[in-house]
This record gives C-alpha cells, sequence and structure tokens, in this order.
C-alpha cells in the first residue's frame, strides 16, 4: 500500500498518531471534545486500513495470548455490565486504541517508533515550556481550558477547582513547590512524558542518531520539564529507570552465560527486596516524596473503590477503562479536593473493579510476559545464526525502560488503562513476541 511504501507518510503517520495518543489532554483543552474524538476515529480508521492491508504480516495467533484473553475478556463484559452504555463507549475508545498499536506494532519497526515517540515529545515538550512561559509572563495568572469541558466539578455553581485547571501558573515557583503542567495540563502527565522523553533521547545519543549538540539540548530540556513538574510518581518510576539500566550495562558486560546469569539473579531478587522494603517503610518514603502517608488522597479512593470491587469479585462491573461519572456507581465514587475522580489511581485495583480477578490476572499475565520478553531482548546477546553472536544494541534497551516506568506508574495511577499507556504496551507487548515480523525492517 502507499502509506507504507512510503517513508515521509510512514512517518507522518506515526508521528500523527504519538501526537493524538501522547497529548490527548492537548487536544481536548484546546479545541475541544468534538475535534479530539474525531482525530481518534480518523486515526483508526487509516490504522484499520492499514492492518487490512498489511494482513500478510500477522494474525491473531501470532498476537500475545494475554492481550487476546484481556480484549475479549472486556468485551464480553458488555453482557454483565451493570452499566451497558458506558461500557460501549469505553469499548469503542479501548478498541481503537488497540487498533491503533496492533496496525503501529505489525507494519513499523522498533527505529520507526522509537524516532516517531521522539519527535512527538519534542513537540509537546517543546510547547509545554513555551506555554507554560507564555502563562507566567503575558497572561499572568491560571489559565482554564479553552474548549468546554465534561462537568466534574462537585459544585458546578462555585469557581473552578485548581485541579481542572490547565495551568496554575506557576512557572517561576518552581522553587517554593510549584508544578507545572505544560500543555497536557496534569503535573503527573507532562512528568511521565518527560521521562519517556529522557528514556528516547538518550537511546538516539548512543545510537548515533541525533547531533551531540542536539542530544544534549533535548536531554535538558527533558530533564528541565521532569524537575518543574515534580511528580513523585514519576520520580519513583525514574529511579526504577535508572536502576534498570545499570543492571542493563552490568550484565551486558559479562563474558559467559553463567555469570550474565547469576548478574540477573542478583537483580531480580535485589529489585525484589527493594519493593518489599518500599512497602514497608512507605511512610518514609512518602515523607521523602514530599507527599502525604495516603499519597495524597490516594487511600480514601483506593478504600472506595476496594469495597465496590468486593461486591462483584470475579468479572467485576462491566469495561469502562476511565470511568464514566454520570453512569452509577461512578457518580459520587470518588473526590478529590472538589473534582470528582474518573479513575481509581491505580490500575490494578481499576482492572479489579471493572473486570474482577479474571481480569487482573489476564493484564497481569500480559505486562509481566512483555516485561520478561523485553528484559531478554535488552540482556540476551543476538545471534545471527547458532553460535554467531552480535553486538548489543543501543535501540534493544529502550522497550524494557518503557516497560519499567509503565509498570510502576500503574500503582499509583492507572493511565495504562487507556490512551498512551494502553498504547505504549500493546505495540511493546505485540513486537516483543514477535521480533522478526516478515518483511519489516527491525
Amino acid at each position: 500500500m502507499r502509506l507504507l511504501a512510503s517513508p515521509r507518510a510512514r512517518a507522518w503517520f506515526l508521528s500523527a498518531s504519538l501526537l493524538v495518543i501522547l497529548g490527548g489532554d492537548a487536544w481536548r483543552y484546546s479545541f475541544g471534545w468534538g475535534v479530539f474524538v474525531t482525530l481518534a476515529v480518523v486515526l483508526g480508521a487509516v490504522s484499520l486500513y492499514i492492518l487490512i492491508a498489511n494482513r500478510q504480516q500477522w494474525s491473531i495467533g501470532g498476537l500475545p495470548y494475554p492481550l487476546i484473553a484481556f480484549m475479549a475478556l472486556a468485551t464480553l463484559s458488555i453482557i454483565w455490565s451493570f452499566y451497558p452504555g458506558a461500557t460501549a463507549l469505553g469499548l469503542l475508545n479501548t478498541w481503537l486504541t488497540v487498533i491503533g498499536a496492533l496496525a503501529v506494532a505489525t507494519s513499523f519497526s522498533w527505529q520507526e517508533v522509537l524516532d516517531a515517540t521522539a519527535r512527538a515529545l519534542r513537540i509537546l515538550l517543546g510547547l509545554s515550556i513555551a506555554f507554560e512561559l507564555i502563562v507566567a509572563t503575558i497572561i499572568r495568572h491560571p489559565v482554564a481550558p479553552l474548549a468546554p469541558q465534561p462537568e466534574l466539578t462537585v459544585n458546578p455553581d462555585g469557581p473552578l477547582p485548581i485541579m481542572l485547571l490547565w495551568s496554575r501558573n506557576v512557572l517561576f515557583d518552581a522553587l517554593d513547590g510549584g508544578r507545572i503542567q505544560g500543555i497536557v495540563g496534569n503535573a503527573n502527565h507532562l512528568g511521565f512524558l518527560a521521562l519517556l522523553a529522557l528514556i528516547v533521547f538518550a537511546i538516539q545519543w548512543a545510537q548515533g542518531t541525533t547531533k551531540r549538540f542536539t542530544s544534549i539540548t533535548w536531554l535538558a530540556l527533558a530533564g528541565l520539564t521532569l524537575f518543574l513538574a515534580r511528580s513523585a510518581t514519576v520520580t519513583l518510576a525514574l529511579v526504577a529507570v535508572i536502576v534498570t539500566a545499570t543492571a542493563i550495562l552490568i550484565i551486558r558486560t559479562r563474558r559467559t552465560s553463567r555469570s550474565s546469569a547469576v548478574a540477573q539473579i542478583t537483580f531480580v531478587a535485589l529489585s525484589a527486596a527493594a519493593i518489599a522494603a518500599a512497602l514497608m517503610f512507605r511512610e518514609s518514603v512518602f515523607a521523602l516524596l514530599s507527599k502525604s502517608e495516603d499519597l495524597t488522597g490516594r487511600a480514601e479512593i483506593w478504600q472506595s473503590v476496594s469495597e465496590l470491587a468486593q461486591q462483584r469479585p470475579g468479572f467485576g462491573w462491566g469495561w469502562v477503562s476511565v470511568w464514566m461519572p454520570w453512569a452509577e456507581p461512578f457518580a459520587g465514587l470518588a473526590q478529590r479536593n472538589g473534582v470528582v475522580q474518573v479513575q481509581a489511581h491505580d490500575a490494578w485495583l481499576d482492572i479489579w473493579l471493572q473486570l474482577g480477578f479474571v481480569g487482573v490476572a489476564f493484564f497481569g499475565a500480559l505486562v509481566l510476559t512483555t516485561l520478561i520478553r523485553t528484559w531478554s531482548l535488552a540482556t540476551d546477546r543476538p545471534q545471527r545464526a547458532a553460535g554467531e553472536r552480535l553486538a548489543f544494541t543501543a535501540g534493544s534497551v529502550w522497550p524494557v525502560l518503557v516497560m519499567i516506568a509503565l509498570a510502576v506508574q500503574s500503582i499509583p495511577e492507572s493511565r495504562l488503562l487507556g490512551e498512551y499507556g494502553l498504547y505504549l504496551l500493546v505495540i511493546i507487548a505485540v513486537k516483543a513476541k514477535r521480533p522478526d515480523w516478515a518483511g519489516v525492517r527491525q
């Protein structure tokens, strides 16, 4: 097909898709939900066309089995859903995301995905800093979204809650604890984009595909954005990414398979011990990150969600991905700082609520197998033929680092269940299982 044959068209499609999926709120705040939904549907239609036209490159049986099982369960949940209308909307959103991810995973190489992600992130981070600078120097007061948004305030007649502001005008208050939100309108979201940027920009520099000055400039901007966003959850993800990257570099220096295996086992054991210690001394960890013991109100939300999930523990209440606040039982389920919440702020609790323990098992298997495969991709020396060992490549590292960041973020946030979280997960899961799609440059 012409789109897949043209390098320029391939780059434009990938970049446009990533700009929409990574900067969702930027589109919704600027142009409204109508424009955003139109863009999503158009990209979904193009993605479906790519899958059909490129059907010789993939098969349902070649996809990760946990992904197939999870999507089947989510789709079938409309049968027992407590809110079938909301489930139908949620399924439309989820299927559009998954179809888009499948089109990318089966028709584009790792390098193409990496380069397009870098392009999209440069645009989003650059616009975020420029946006906050304009607000701080010209507008000089907090800014609400330009386009009307769904009513999420507890008191619709009162002032707009600070959590729903597009920008809080705090760029020059960074040293006093101010957290910029950028063009995406959320400090945690912006922080994760900055972390993702650090990963892909560093890999491009290591590959030599970008000039040194360009790499240093964009890495510095990503680091500055991460600092100004001040996201405690992303800080934890950053630490996990640094530790994982260090471990991979150490393992790659081992000269024998046995020493490599010992290094890997040691890393897994130390990681498990670190996770256990973090949970045991979470009060100190939260205090170190300037967070309250309940992670800024999340404990109350988790309690409410857990109590509701226990009423339907096996198969859940029905899939919705992001909560629909007009549908019971989500209306009034969780509120914080005058805002109705649309997620459980924990992906695993959200899956339990929506698809029960069965959904948790399927989704957990998807994440775990993808982590294992990407870890193997990064630490096992590639071979062209039996006994012919090749050199390690920098490009084989970024999938596992992104997976680690997504996995850590899935504990305090539910973004892994929709938009960029699910999109990146599906791309990496599919490509990690079948890294040698016929006719696709890897």
